[in-house]
């Protein structure tokens, strides 16, 4: 039986306004990609006078104006928001979506972003310890009637969240990430689905990283879906994609492991892909995908993979 290839939009919402995101989300939708996925980010590194609308109230928008697509965001960053409280929101957020909710979760790293609204920046190790607790405490709140939960940094008690989420027994979580000692291990315990981050240096490597965490856990490396943030230039000729790569080269680390063609060269790179087990990819295109991109990726390239 043939596995099944799934494509996503990857859209940060940097620079675009609610409408504008509302009518990406719409296109995406007709043209068939499995979901759309925002970034958890207050403000662009760099750029901070830029517009940015916040991720989980546009997820909102996108799911009452939308029947079909799925809806996420890499990734939602465990320390802006209380776990137990996130959860209540997610589980809002499945129900106005009918059940299209993606959870896409991380332990954030943009330092100044975590300085300027507030928050404490511990350091990676204990960030990562705060993200395992927050995965126990959803997925808690996800499942049981009453909820209670007693780590380090979270507590919860006898919490009720009511309804539970259309999704059962709980919304796909996705955990982006790939460091080897701790972030694969969470995502061998805890995820549905892992997202790669792009920029990695051999996408073999991490895999096996996480088989081996999946086999210290006692989990069948087959119940986790793989899927790569993916950079892609496309374009309709040889002198276009090369006009446009000129511009994608900047955007680093995504360029790193990113990929540029034709319709044809892309769906032959993205074979590769598929044979070293990536079923699932969340493209960021490097022209940030105005309807032309969008339409010509889906008609030509994704369809290649029904």
């Amino acid at each position: 039986m043939s596995t099944k290839i799934e494509f996503a939009v990857f859209s940060p919402q940097i620079g675009l306004s609610p409408k504008a995101l509302l009518e990406r989300a719409t296109l995406c939708e007709k043209l068939g990609y499995h979901s759309l996925w925002l970034v958890d980010h207050f403000w662009q590194r760099g750029m901070p006078d830029i517009d940015c609308p916040e991720a989980l109230t546009m997820m909102s928008a996108i799911a009452a104006r939308t029947e079909k697509i799925r809806i996420g965001t890499l990734v939602l960053c465990n320390s802006y928001r209380n776990p137990a409280l996130l959860a209540k929101s997610l589980t809002t957020l499945d129900h106005i979506s009918g059940g299209r909710l993606e959870v896409g979760m991380g332990a954030g790293w943009m330092d100044e972003e975590y300085r300027g609204y507030g928050y404490e920046f511990p350091p990676m190790g204990v960030r990562l310890k705060q993200l395992e607790e927050g995965l126990q405490i959803l997925k808690l709140m996800f499942t049981e009637k009453r909820a209670s939960f007693k780590g380090r940094y979270y507590s919860i008690d006898d919490a009720p969240n009511n309804p539970k989420p259309v999704q059962r027994p709980h919304p796909p979580i996705t955990i982006g990430g790939s460091g080897e000692k701790v972030m694969l291990r969470l995502v061998a315990k805890y995820a549905d689905r892992w997202n790669c981050p792009a920029g990695y240096d051999s996408f073999e490597h991490k895999l096996g990283v996480l088989k081996e965490h999946c086999k210290a856990v006692g989990r069948n490396p087959s119940e986790i879906n793989v899927s790569e943030q993916l950079l892609v230039c496309i374009g309709r000729t040889d002198a276009e994609v090369e006009q446009k790569w000129k511009m994608a080269e900047r955007l680093k680390p995504f360029s790193i492991t990113g990929i540029k063609g034709t319709p044809k060269q892309l769906v032959e790179q993205l074979n590769k892909r598929v044979a070293m087990g990536v079923t699932f990819f969340t493209v960021f295109f490097s022209d940030f995908a105005p309807p032309d991109t969008l339409e010509l990726f889906a008609g030509e390239v994704a369809s290649a993979f029904k």
